[in-house]
């Protein structure tokens, strides 16, 4: 029998923890206006199981996250391709294993790096957008924001389509039947009508 097992406690009961002494009553908050923290929490968290993503994000928010300097070492390829600070794996071994980058397990990843997009991508396709709406008219422009609102499927759309004078989105008012054009075209006769007699 060894020494430490000699003196473990024999003691039975109330052996429960306690809880904190000073609980806090509010939340600890980073300084938000620090350089450090802005790049921080402006870096994507991607190709993690869920709980792997969740200790990174709390990492973030109470200041204990250390972003990499450096390139560091994937475990699989041993190539200096990992960019993300606690990931084991680079991406493209992840993705070929199936499995999560920094526990290695395979759990279903919340996020992949094809699904976040940069600040390029997104001016990128400002630019576009801003390209595609300066060469429709006034009405298909319209009826193309409209239908951008709805989040009707505009995937087809292309800027070389409006060149062509032709081009047609669809009108929003496919739903009126011929008797409500009927009507409209009756009270226009009424009122040529009416400024003829007058």
């Amino acid at each position: 029998m060894s020494v430490y097992e000699n003196k473990s406690t024999q003691r039975k009961g109330n052996n429960k923890k306690k809880a904190q002494a000073h609980q806090n009553s509010t939340a600890w908050k980073p300084n938000k206006n620090s350089k450090k923290t802005r790049i921080i929490n402006a870096l994507p968290v991607y190709g993690l199981c869920d709980r792997c993503t969740e200790v990174i994000l709390w990492r973030k928010k109470y200041k204990k996250y250390k972003p990499l300097t450096a390139p560091k070492k994937c475990t699989s390829c041993q190539q200096k391709s990992i960019k993300e600070a606690y990931h084991v794996l680079c991406d493209d071994c992840a993705c070929k294993r199936k499995v999560c980058a920094k526990c290695l397990e395979s759990k279903e990843i919340v996020t992949s790096k094809s699904d976040i997009k940069t600040d390029k991508d997104l001016q990128r396709e400002g630019q576009e957008l801003e390209r595609l709406l300066n060469r429709m008219t006034l009405r298909q422009r319209r009826s193309y924001l409209r239908k951008l609102e709805r989040g009707d499927d505009l995937s087809h759309i292309k800027a070389e389509d409006f060149d062509n004078d032709d081009f047609d989105l669809g009108s929003d008012f496919d739903d009126f039947s011929d008797d409500d054009e009927d009507d409209e075209e009756e009270d226009d006769d009424e009122e040529e009508e009416d400024e003829i007699k007058k």
